[in-house]
C-alpha cells in the first residue's frame, strides 16, 4: 500500500482546507494510505516540511498543497518558481515523488477557489501513480 504524506499551507485556509479534504478522499479512494498531514504557515515553508517527511521510511511520497494568490507585485511568481524547483530537486534526491498541488502564480482568489478541488485531486492521483 502506498503511504502518502500531505503538506499544506495554512495561509488562504478557505482554499487549502478544501484541498486537504479532497486529497485525503482521493488517496483513500485509490487504495493508498495517508500517513501524515502537516500544516505549515505558508507555501514558502512547504519544501522544508516535505524534506523532513521524505526522510521517513514510512512515507512513499508527498503531496504539496497551497495557493499562491497574485498581488500587486511579482512576489507570487518568485515564490512559486522557488518552491517548484525545490520540490522537484527533492523528489530526485530522495527518489520519492513530490506532487505539486500548489495553485499559482498569477491566480486570483476567485480562480483558486474554483480550481482547488481539481488541483488537489490530480496531485493525489499523480503521487499514487508515481509511487507504485
Amino acid at each position: 500500500m502506498v503511504k502518502i504524506a500531505i503538506v499544506y499551507a495554512k495561509f488562504n485556509p478557505e482554499i487549502t482546507s478544501v484541498m486537504v479534504r479532497e486529497a485525503i478522499v482521493e488517496v483513500k479512494a485509490n487504495g493508498a494510505k495517508v500517513g501524515a498531514v502537516v500544516g505549515v504557515p505558508g507555501c514558502f515553508e512547504i519544501p522544508l516540511a516535505c524534506q523532513r517527511l521524505l526522510k521517513r521510511k514510512d512515507v512513499d511520497c508527498v503531496v504539496a498543497l497551497g495557493a499562491i494568490i497574485t498581488g500587486g507585485t511579482g512576489h507570487d511568481g518568485l515564490i512559486a518558481d522557488a518552491i517548484a524547483g525545490e520540490l522537484l530537486d527533492m523528489g530526485l534526491d530522495f527518489d520519492k515523488h513530490v506532487s505539486l498541488g500548489i495553485l499559482g502564480p498569477k491566480i486570483t482568489l476567485k480562480q483558486a477557489k474554483s480550481r482547488a478541488k481539481g488541483y488537489a485531486k490530480r496531485a493525489a492521483i499523480a503521487a499514487i501513480a508515481m509511487s507504485k
